[in-house]
This record gives structure tokens, sequence and C-alpha cells, in this order.
């Protein structure tokens, strides 16, 4: 008699070989455990779904090259973006059902403006939805806020 192995197990048996992919939270967001630098940033983008992944790919690439030496880490299952001498994060990126939210801490002194508002004073988003990416204007906007104080988290 031949015995199915349940899901559980066979998830169990594939992380210990190291090619499980990583869970789903709600809306899609990998969960990726905290840690600095750029390894767990590209695990938490080889893990985002379908579109989202290339969105994830080519937001860090543009960071990248518009921000020399960006520091990078994950942190609440995001990736976060910063610049060493500005002592803290400029931006982040997070993946809901049907759009990656891309946060600027200190988006209130960018211009022209994010069009998402925030709760937090300062805070402004970006949605970039399938094929909806203003790559000029998010570059600029990179660029601006690398400039700014980072914010401490």
């Amino acid at each position: 008699m031949v015995r199915k192995k349940s899901a559980k197990v066979a998830k169990k048996a594939a992380a210990k070989r190291g090619d499980a992919k990583p869970p789903l939270l709600s809306g899609g967001n990998p969960q990726i455990a905290k840690g600095d630098g750029d390894a767990p940033v590209q695990a938490y983008i080889a893990a985002m779904p379908g579109w989202k992944r290339d969105v994830g790919r080519h937001l860090d690439t543009l960071i990248v090259r518009t921000v020399p030496g960006v520091r990078k880490a994950v942190k609440w299952n995001s990736p976060f973006y910063g610049v060493e001498d500005q002592g803290g994060w400029f931006l982040a990126f997070h993946c809901f059902t049907k759009y990656v939210k891309v946060t600027f801490f200190r988006g209130t002194s960018l211009r022209p403006l994010p069009s998402g508002e925030s709760k937090h004073k300062e805070v402004r988003y970006l949605d970039i939805h399938e094929d909806d990416l203003d790559e000029t204007q998010l570059v600029d906007w990179v660029k601006q806020a690398s400039q700014l104080p980072g914010e401490r988290l």
C-alpha cells in the first residue's frame, strides 16, 4: 500500500531541501525573515507572485541605479532602502492583491507629491498596478527621497 504524504510533511521536506517557496500572507505579500543586505531583499522579490515579481525586480534595479551604494533590508515583510549617511530609510514597498505599494517615508517633501495620502504626517504612497509604472517620475522621486533625512524604524 502506498501512502500519500500530507501537504504539511511535503512542505517541511521542501523547506529542508531549500526549495520551498516562502508562504504568502494576505494580499500575496511574501513572508520573508527580517534581515539586512541584498540577500533578503532578493528572496522577497523572488517570492513575489506573478507580475508583481517583475515590478519588484524593476523597482530594485531602478533604486540601485539611482542611489549607488543604497542600503537594503527586509523588515515587516517589506524591502526597505536607505542611505547610510542619512541615518534611516527613505523608501519601502509591499505587495497587495492588485498592486505594489511604494512608501516614501518623507513623501510630503517630494515634488510633485506622490498621489497616495497616509495617516502618517510625512508619508506618501505610490500604488503600482500591472503595466502602470511611470519610470521617469519614480526615478525622480527616488532621487529626491534618497537626499532627505531617513526615517528611523
